[in-house]
């Protein structure tokens, strides 16, 4: 893999960058799609959360770091909360369907921030400026 970017160059990383906000398109589109229909299951989340990590390591430039993680805090929160239960009242398991939707974000939003979260901590942590 190493020798093809190599040679391939600054097309290889194009090409990568391209990959990875792809990735991060379709790993929301996954979710909620499994949030819908298949929410926690086992190979869906492995796949959610081996995604989230690409987008993590490939896709957040450092000016995105601290709005990434605000915004990932709040999906995490809201899909960790069940906030939207109540909505059952007005249709039978709309609430339901839509916290499991929010869950499955929050299940490929969490790896994510975690990178993030950690290169915010070393950024913070350098000596100087």
């Amino acid at each position: 893999m190493a020798q093809w970017i190599m040679k391939r160059g600054a097309a290889a990383v194009r090409w990568a960058l391209f990959l990875s906000g792809a990735v991060s398109f379709y790993g929301y589109v996954i979710a909620l799609i499994a949030g819908v229909w298949w929410p926690y299951n086992a190979g869906l989340i492995a796949t959610l959360v081996i995604m989230g990590l690409v987008v993590g390591l490939l896709n957040i430039t450092a000016k995105e770091v601290m709005p990434y993680l605000v915004a990932a805090i709040a999906v995490v929160l809201i899909g960790n909360f069940e906030a939207f239960s109540s909505l059952n009242l007005v249709i039978a398991g709309l609430g339901d369907k839509i916290n499991d939707i929010v869950a499955m974000m929050a299940i490929f939003t969490a790896p994510a921030a975690v990178v993030q979260a950690v290169r915010a901590g070393i950024t913070l942590a350098k000596p100087g400026d």
